[in-house]
């Protein structure tokens, strides 16, 4: 993978990240569906962890 297709998969990523938000803010109002909201709180985790990997394969740690 190069560089250019990273930076595009970060970019949805983030974006799905951010309406994971919004649709996790949603649910909760009213009496909230637990298991659809642990679900989509799962998936917002996933995408985090996505998300630092790709950006750690960008920005690699150097050694000082």
């Amino acid at each position: 993978m190069d560089e250019q297709h990273i930076l595009a998969r970060l970019n949805l990523l983030r974006i799905e990240h951010r309406d994971l938000d919004s649709a996790i803010a949603a649910l909760s109002d009213g009496v909230p569906d637990q298991l659809q909201l642990a679900r989509l709180k799962k998936r917002k985790l996933k995408l985090r962890d996505e998300i630092s990997t790709l950006e750690d394969y960008l920005l690699p740690d150097s050694i000082a």
